[in-house]
C-alpha cells in the first residue's frame, strides 16, 4: 500500500498538535534537544535533517520520515540527496 504523504503530513501535524495538548512538555524536551543540536556549527542543518531522516528510515518510522523530508529540503537539500519511494523499507 503507497502512503499519501502529503495527506500523512497533515495528519502528523494534527497528532503533533494533539500531543502538546495532552503532554507539553514532552513537546518542549524534544524542541530543546533539537534546537541544542543546532546551536552548534558543527553540522550545518541540511547535514543534521539528512542523518535524522536516515535514522528515520531505518526505523520506520513514518512521523519522522515526513518531519525530516521537509527539513531537509527547508535547509537546501535536493531531492536528489533524499531516499526514494522503492529504496524506503517495507512494512
Amino acid at each position: 500500500m503507497m502512503i499519501d504523504w502529503n495527506k500523512y503530513h497533515q495528519q502528523f501535524g494534527a497528532r503533533v498538535g494533539e500531543l502538546m495538548k495532552v503532554s507539553p512538555d514532552t513537546v518542549k524536551g524534544y524542541q530543546t534537544l533539537s534546537a541544542a543540536n543546532s546551536a552548534t556549527t558543527k553540522l550545518g542543518e541540511k547535514t543534521r535533517q539528512l542523518i535524522s531522516l536516515a535514522v528515520a528510515v531505518t526505523t520506520k518510522c513514518d512521523g519522522c520520515i515526513v518531519h525530516h523530508t521537509e527539513g531537509a529540503l527547508k535547509a537546501g537539500a535536493s531531492r536528489e540527496k533524499l531516499p526514494k519511494r522503492s529504496e524506503l523499507p517495507s512494512r
